[in-house]
């Protein structure tokens, strides 16, 4: 007597509407850990409730998640859409004042040495100043 290993199909095993529920509940989870950490890192990050609001929220929200979510949310929805862009604001203005400061105000080695001829040009330097900053800025 020969016994066979019971070789089944993932598929037969398990159908596709099996795999679809799964994925929703998977993808579910997911996002309402993401809700769920976005709203501690807001109650943390907030200036304008003291040290015991923060603590009761926090409290709250372990305690009863969903509820303590939800009703946050419904609570702080607008607090929280202006804390993010205000952030956002933040980040962008900080982001072009560092390309401001990194790129110069020049634009390049043709504006220095366009500089350094009206320099000439009116005299304030001398040809080989002008030749020492047109080397250095084709350098």
């Amino acid at each position: 007597m020969e016994v066979q290993p019971n070789v089944a199909l993932l598929a037969y095993d398990y159908p596709f509407l099996g795999v679809f529920w799964s994925m929703l509940v998977f993808f579910a989870w997911v996002i309402w850990f993401v809700l769920l950490f976005r709203i501690i890192v807001d109650i943390f990050s907030r200036h304008d409730i003291g040290g015991g609001s923060k603590v009761l929220w926090i409290i709250f929200v372990i305690i009863l998640p969903f509820l303590g979510v939800f009703v946050y949310l419904i609570a702080n929805n607008e607090g929280m859409t202006q804390r993010a862009m205000a952030k956002a604001q933040a980040q962008q203005s900080q982001m072009d004042d560092y390309i401001r400061s990194t790129a110069g105000s020049g634009g390049g080695a043709a504006a220095e040495i366009d500089k350094a001829k009206q320099l000439l040009d009116s005299g304030a330097i001398t040809q080989a100043e002008f030749d020492a900053i047109k080397q250095k800025a084709l350098a």
